[in-house]
């Protein structure tokens, strides 16, 4: 790839690209007892931001399905769509259950990638789609994988095992698109810039604004957990029924 998109990723990459971050100061610190299991601040902020993920990437394979100009761009989008209006499902199902209000917009570092993506066209579009892309599901991979290894809370932990699937399709297709830099997207992977913390932060929706919701297509092959037959007990959770936990904007 070129210079121009060595610095569009260089000016918008870091660390969690589906948005989940550790921004708070004490990610393991339990901040509510549920009948679930407890959830810590890790747990909050990853319900949040993949909630945040697909704000910027459902309408991205919407763009994708317009301005794509090879069949595996084209396939790729689909996958976004069909996956993430699945996991919003999920995220907008437990969320209430847990007491955590969800973003309505992504955070401004991931709306500078849809507005990158926007303006591109042609090969250029198909390029930095793919390379944006599988440099972002490749960053998160490791994060969500530490979630569902550490989260005592048997929702969140659905929820992390149906991102790691989600997650790993959707690397899965960036690179057989055949355009993945390998070379460079690792790079941008593993020594990104360092962003503020207000740029990586999805803002809370104001009061009273109805939720988006992010509607899967008509031939959807992605599902939603089925957060009802978890729900029924701790689902393993390994605490006893408490008092449910305060509202949190994440």
């Amino acid at each position: 790839m070129g210079g121009a998109m060595a610095l569009t990723l260089a000016a918008l990459a870091y660390p969690s690209m589906l948005g989940v971050s550790t921004v708070s100061s004490s990610p393991s610190r339990v901040i509510a007892q549920t009948q679930w299991g407890p959830l810590t601040e890790g747990d909050r902020d990853f319900v949040v931001k993949v909630r945040a993920a697909g704000l910027w990437e459902y309408p991205v394979g919407q763009i994708g399905l317009q301005k794509g100009t090879t069949k595996g761009v084209i396939e790729a989008s689909k996958h976004l769509v069909d996956g993430h209006a699945a996991l919003d499902t999920t995220c907008r199902k437990i969320a209430p259950m847990l007491n955590i209000t969800l973003p309505n917009i992504a955070s401004p570092q991931q709306e500078g990638f849809v507005t990158t993506l926007k303006s591109d066209s042609g090969k250029k579009f198909d390029s930095d789609f793919a390379n944006i892309l599988r440099m972002t599901h490749g960053s998160i991979f490791n994060t969500v994988a530490k979630i569902r290894s550490t989260t005592k809370n048997s929702l969140v932990r659905a929820l992390a095992d149906q991102a790691n699937d989600t997650v790993l399709d959707h690397i899965t297709v960036m690179e057989k698109t055949g355009l993945v830099d390998f070379d460079q997207t690792i790079f941008q992977q593993t020594t990104p810039p360092k962003l503020p913390a207000s740029d990586q932060t999805p803002p809370p929706p104001p009061a009273g604004q109805p939720q988006v919701v992010l509607t899967p297509p008509p031939n959807a092959t992605s599902k939603p957990v089925d957060i009802d037959g978890i729900a029924g007990g701790n689902g393993g959770g390994g605490a006893s029924p408490g008092p449910s936990p305060s509202p949190t904007v994440g």
